[in-house]
């Protein structure tokens, strides 16, 4: 004799409380990633505010500016400053203007010392005028984080701290934890969200817009060129290949 199937009973819960196996709906003040397949997996649809966002990478500086780009230029729209505290490489202005970045809104802060970059990040979040915290603090512990964690709270800023790989063996209060990785394309893992955790990584492009269809299009003009040449007596064009080249190679250290 079969037992009679079991039914879960549905709760009527309230809006703000989320099942563990369903991606969190409850209202969030949060800022578009400007990437469409992240935003989909993130609890309210971009970056949350108000938290601590923790981004591992196996190399510093790894894809930042890629990942960051698009939220950072809707931040730039107020005039505030956007905070970089112990960025490990100079900025370069014109190839992040070219992504919507205006490099007069960044201040860089710079120290050798693990605590003054803390009580940097924090009294940032602490300025009414600054719009976004982006940190770099690899050997920060959790007590600090959380300290971090609960500035942003009470200031309701954009607070993004960057660690190495290793970080994710420990727990962290992060709300959103993610590992960015891969050289050509750009590979993020969702280490920590709320809802359930996500098996597969997002493949999000790694290269800006303009220099994309530049290289696209680069791509199609050799094709031509190679299809229009003699199999047996192949062409040499050295001016337009140079030409090509060095313009390309501008543009590509511009938009880097």
């Amino acid at each position: 004799m079969t037992a009679p199937a079991v039914s879960t009973p549905q709760l009527d819960l309230p809006q703000h409380v989320w099942r563990g196996r369903e991606l969190a709906q409850a209202p969030e003040r949060v800022l578009a990633t400007g990437h469409a397949a992240l935003d989909a997996q993130l609890s309210g649809g971009g970056w949350p505010l108000g938290c601590l966002i923790e981004v591992l990478q196996p190399q510093p500086q790894q894809h930042v500016w890629q990942l960051l780009a698009p939220a950072l230029a809707q931040c730039m729209a107020q005039p505030g400053p956007v905070v970089l505290v112990n960025a490990p490489y100079q900025p370069f202005g014109p190839g992040l203007q070219g992504q919507g970045i205006k490099p007069g809104q960044l201040l860089c802060l710079q120290s050798p010392k693990a605590s003054a970059r803390l009580w940097a990040t924090e009294q940032a979040l602490r300025c009414a005028d600054v719009s976004a915290v982006l940190a770099w603090l690899p050997v920060a512990k959790s007590e600090e984080l959380r300290r971090l964690h609960l500035c942003a709270q009470q200031h309701d800023k954009w607070l993004v701290v960057f660690r190495g790989v290793e970080a994710g063996q420990h727990a962290s209060p992060a709300r959103l934890r993610l590992l960015v990785e891969g050289i050509e394309q750009m590979e993020v893992r969702i280490l920590k969200r709320r809802g359930p955790p996500l098996m597969q990584p997002l493949v999000l492009h790694s290269q800006p817009p303009r220099l994309a269809a530049l290289l696209s299009a680069r791509k199609g003009r050799r094709g031509s060129l190679t299809a229009a040449s003699p199999s047996t007596a192949p062409v040499a064009l050295p001016s337009l290949s140079s030409s090509v080249s060095h313009v390309l190679d501008r543009i590509t250290t511009l938009t880097e």
